[in-house]
């Protein structure tokens, strides 16, 4: 009898044991992890671990990189691509990994699967997979936050482009960012920002917030110089964080960095992403996907005129070591001074990073499917990919819906 009932106690965590690890659990998983990379890169020995230097998606090539600065790496990425399109996910997490790479398994999965059951491509089934994905997290937060209270403060960003037809779809929650590079009148790159950023630091995000909490004198608050909302997170739209959207769900005081003034009467954050959409033009020659991490230490223009100047292949990279670069250069240090840093330090010198570029060739944007191009499904820090779901898709159309930043 008890061990019928071991076995089924088992079989009923197993599907939770991707998210929910505690202590030796997480040290080993994370030791099975790194050894899965066979893509590490030597950026002067500050580990960028690079998916791709470059590789062929639906509308041309794709370059992809992560550096870490945390002790534990909390960015998730992935870049699946097919005959009919590409998908392009960076999944900057806070309080963990573990809503990162929920978002991984899942987000892309639900967009394939509400496209085929609509029979289209649009602004609003990007929308959904959303709010399917934020369900799922949240669910598994009620699940298991008994076993690992702190799965309440888990929570990321969420950044996705998806290109289907000769048009570019980007979603965002939180302060990653999608940025395109076009070519002027004149000729040279100019950068165009494609997100706005969800974070409290941004005025018109204050005013937001304030606007739909006027009861709330203390929705946004200035702490150690940083506007945070309700004293706690900057930005204003994630997956997760699902104390400061349920009510019903507590945190234990044993974080106490996390605990509220006052109970939580609603939601303070939103995951209802900012969805853009556009029609591809010869001018549009690429977009850079990048979380924080990499805006933080470079300009818009800067960032789309170093992807301009250099060879395709390893691109991601050379972005994030010119952040880098920038980053020892504000501590008054030199490159090399910084990559010998060990990772939890060097977290105050700069954070974890992910760049996913992604070049526009119109004469691959084809209305009919390219079969040259390959089915891959490529997540960070394992360079072997998978077969990605794309095909699904076939003979779907597309609709285009009310674009909003």
């Amino acid at each position: 009898m008890f061990s019928w009932l071991g076995r089924t106690a088992l079989a009923c965590l197993a599907p939770v044991r991707r998210y929910v690890r505690m202590n030796k659990d997480e040290e080993a998983d994370d030791a099975l992890f790194w050894s899965q990379d066979n893509g590490e890169h030597s950026a002067g020995g500050c580990a960028v671990r690079s998916c791709r230097d470059i590789g062929e998606h639906s509308a041309g090539e794709f370059s992809f990189a992560v550096v870490q600065a945390n002790e534990r790496i909390e960015d998730h990425s992935q870049v699946e691509t097919g005959p009919m399109g590409t998908f392009v996910g960076v999944y900057d997490g806070h309080g963990g990994p573990e809503a990162a790479r929920f978002i991984a398994d899942h987000l892309f999965l639900h967009f394939i699967r509400i496209a085929r059951e609509s029979g289209t491509v649009s602004e609003d089934i990007i929308r959904n997979a959303f709010s399917a994905t934020e369900d799922g997290f949240l669910a598994l937060v009620r699940r298991t936050r008994q076993l690992k209270p702190s799965m309440a403060t888990v929570g990321s960003c969420c950044l996705v482009g998806v290109i289907w037809r000769g048009t570019l779809y980007v979603a965002n929650l939180g302060d990653s960012r999608a940025v395109i590079g076009c070519l002027s009148r004149s000729n040279s790159i100019i950068a165009e920002q494609l997100t706005r950023d969800h974070n409290a630091s941004m005025e018109e995000v204050r005013h937001e917030l304030r606007s739909l909490h006027p009861d709330d004198p203390q929705i946004v608050v200035m702490k150690h110089g940083v506007w945070r909302i309700k004293g706690i997170i900057q930005i204003s739209r994630s997956i997760g964080d699902a104390y400061l959207k349920r009510p019903e769900i507590k945190v234990d005081s044993s974080f106490p960095r996390f605990q509220l003034s006052e109970p939580l009467r609603r939601s303070v954050l939103s995951a209802e992403p900012a969805v853009y959409s556009r029609v591809l033009n010869p001018q549009d020659k690429f977009v850079i996907f990048a979380s924080d991490g990499l805006w933080e230490q470079l300009t818009n223009q800067q960032a789309v005129e170093i992807v301009s100047k250099f060879p395709r292949p390893g691109i991601a990279r050379r972005l994030v070591r010119s952040a880098l670069d920038v980053a020892a250069k504000k501590r008054e240090m030199r490159y090399s001074d910084l990559k010998k840093l060990e990772k939890g330090i060097r977290r105050f010198f700069h954070d974890d990073i992910t760049v996913i570029v992604v070049f526009i060739d119109h004469g691959s944007m084809l209305l009919e499917p390219n079969t040259s191009v390959p089915e891959l499904s490529v997540r960070a820090f394992i360079d072997a990919s998978g077969i990605s779901e794309f095909s699904a898709l076939e003979g779907l159309v597309t609709a285009t819906g009310t674009s909003s930043v």
